[in-house]
């Protein structure tokens, strides 16, 4: 069901749309964990060390989707809110189009490429086989996977993060019984897991693209939208490649970061393996919140709407905070008992790599849910500019320090890198927000209307125009 997110009390309005929101990125990092606990528990450290190994590459290509994703829902968002739905309906097809010609030649690039990737990365010698296969498998799903995340964020574009939440509950728990299915039954280890991947997340895509077609069907135009637009590409470029940029610049940098873990050993790679996959748990749940922000304050920017962004916000952080409560107590007072759902009793450097690990980050979730709202609210407005020094600030330092302390401290030095960097990322999104870019944020809709005499001239201070 579409949502108008311009009506009602925002505090209301906003939780109980981000709240499936972040029901959804919890099955969706089960599914993602899952992976992980099976191939270290039916398959090994080693096979656990394989997909750790990977996850940044794979990272990669989700960045490209997610970026895609971020770029259709804002101006989608701000049409939907104007409610100018001819042009909504060609966004989405332009962007649906474009995206699976993107995703086709990404998947070409990186069946290519992927033993390089392997190599680049320093993947020790006893886990390289299993870690390129996985990698492989799971790159010659990426179309699916690239369409599946553009469609969800058209949905929550249209107000609906309720759709969304019942698929990936399908697609986790499919994705889950055929894990168990591959691995612990068929013993196909690290290539079940993939398989296992691969095929949830291509039904979950078709029947994702089925919904939507009809959902687009039941909302009437008096013209008939355009297929494809390259001048409505031009628009969702302008916001999806700095979102492609951003996401994929950290995927990078976790790339350099990757390879230094990685020369410590299989015992380290596996033990980071498992406490990263919970840390992208609790980072991705705050990141779906912080989307949740976005829609909220591009349909109400669309709507001319200022004073409920900001009353958004408010409420956004406030549910963060409450969020990462469990998040920090489960992962600094319990993380002996979390890691240990991924390795047995004998992976003693796994074991203390993790717990290491998730107690120098999880106190500074609190830190990088402030971020995260912010700049909600500035890709909401497409105020991408600043959104994007925020991120790459945080990007580069951790990537720097990283390097840096680990020659002094080891893996410690290399822990250490994430707090500082989210922290000071953090206080440059509290200050573009404080400072207010995104009221001269990116305001497309509102813009057309102008041009096209639909709104008059004296109206012309209320308008939004592309930061500068």
């Amino acid at each position: 069901m579409n949502k108008d997110l311009t009506a009602g009390k925002p505090q209301s309005v906003l939780w109980r749309f981000s709240i499936p929101m972040f029901v959804s990125v919890i099955f969706q990092q089960l599914y993602n964990i899952a992976d992980s606990v099976i191939a270290g528990k039916f398959a090994g450290e080693d096979a656990l060390a394989a997909v750790g190994a990977s996850y940044p590459i794979t990272m990669i290509f989700m960045a490209i989707a997610v970026g895609s994703n971020i770029g259709c829902s804002v101006l989608i968002s701000q049409y939907f809110g104007a409610k100018w739905y001819k042009e909504m309906k060609t966004a989405v097809s332009t962007t649906l189009l474009a995206s699976l010609t993107l995703s086709a030649v990404l998947t070409a690039v990186g069946l290519a490429g992927s033993r390089g990737l392997m190599i680049m990365i320093n993947t020790p010698d006893n886990i390289f086989a299993d870690g390129d296969l996985y990698l492989r498998i799971y790159i010659g799903g990426f179309v699916f996977l690239f369409l599946y995340n553009v469609a969800t964020g058209i949905f929550t574009s249209l107000g609906d993060s309720k759709t969304p939440l019942y698929f990936l509950i399908g697609s986790s728990i499919g994705n889950i019984f055929l894990d168990m299915l591959f691995v612990a039954v068929f013993h196909w280890g690290v290539a079940g897991v993939a398989w296992a991947t691969f095929l949830a997340q291509g039904i979950a895509c078709v029947l994702a693209l089925i919904t939507l077609k009809k959902r687009l069907a039941s909302i009437h135009t008096e013209e008939k939208a355009e297929v494809f637009s390259w001048n409505m590409l031009g628009k969702i470029s302008r916001i999806a490649v700095p979102s492609i940029l951003q996401q994929s610049f950290i995927s990078i940098g976790n790339i350099f970061i990757q390879g230094l873990i990685n020369s410590f050993g299989s015992s380290v790679i596996a033990g980071y393996s498992a406490a990263v996959k919970l840390n992208t748990f609790a980072i991705t749940s705050l990141t779906t919140l912080g989307n949740g922000t976005s829609s909220f304050a591009a349909q109400n920017l669309g709507a001319g709407k200022q004073e409920r962004v900001e009353q958004g916000f408010r409420a956004s952080v406030k549910l963060a905070l409450i969020i990462t409560v469990p998040f920090f107590a489960a992962f600094f007072f319990g993380s002996h008992a979390m890691l240990s759902l991924f390795m047995n009793e004998g992976s003693t450097i796994a074991m203390e790599t993790g717990t290491q690990f998730l107690r120098i980050v999880s106190p500074f979730y609190f830190v990088i849910s402030l971020k995260l709202m912010a700049d909600g609210v500035l890709r909401g407005a497409g105020a991408m500019k600043s959104f994007m020094i925020a991120t790459f600030t945080d990007l580069f330092l951790r990537v720097i320090l990283a390097f840096l302390l680990s020659v002094r401290f080891g893996t410690m030095g290399i822990w250490l890198s994430w707090p500082i960097g989210w922290t000071i990322a953090m206080a440059l999104s509290l200050f573009f927000y404080k400072k207010g870019v995104w009221k001269t944020g990116s305001f497309t809709a509102r813009e057309e209307q102008m041009e096209e005499g639909v709104m008059e001239r004296e109206s012309e201070s209320a308008f939004l125009y592309p930061e500068e």
